[in-house]
């Protein structure tokens, strides 16, 4: 039996469909800040009380090149003891993605799959550096990017129902 070998054209469409949706380029960490600012008394403190740990996620993104987008996933932490700030914690967890979608699926390309790309990793960073700062490592659940993507979407359909009217 014969091995097919031969490349597809210039002009075929076979090459296009070949290449994977999205292709991971380059991953980073863009920003990382981590304060103790009551170190370290604080930690007297949260053997008689337990820590309140406040988090948000935020994704970002921007057109780097053509097809190929920096996507931020962003996530601020502040740990409390009572109204003593045990730490405060920012990160932001950047990739660069190549997307081979067709624009009506590319908003959910960026902001669901891309960030649950970088989610692992940044999720590590966040561990490791409250960790490594004398405190818990703070272990983050799993994210669902699809809810807040309908969410933000439904969000903003009702701002745009509200400005019309």
């Amino acid at each position: 039996m014969a091995e097919d070998t031969s490349t597809p054209e210039a002009g075929d469409g076979a090459a296009a469909e070949a290449m994977p949706p999205i292709i991971v380029n380059a991953q980073y960490t863009k920003d990382l800040s981590f304060e103790a600012p009551t170190a370290p008394a604080i930690y007297g403190a949260m053997q008689q009380s337990a820590p309140d740990v406040q988090i948000s996620v935020n994704v970002d993104f921007s057109e780097f090149e053509n097809e190929i987008f920096e996507v931020v996933l962003k996530v601020d932490a502040r740990c409390t003891v009572g109204e003593e700030v045990a730490f405060l914690l920012e990160l932001e967890y950047a990739g660069l993605f190549t997307l081979n979608v067709d624009d009506e699926v590319k908003g959910a390309a960026l902001l669901i799959e891309c960030p649950r790309l970088l989610f692992p990793f940044a999720r590590n960073i966040l561990a490791d550096v409250s960790r490594d700062g004398g405190f818990p490592p703070l272990m983050l659940g799993p994210v669902d990017f699809a809810q807040l993507y309908h969410a933000e979407l439904e969000k903003q359909g009702a701002e745009a129902a509200d400005a019309a009217s």
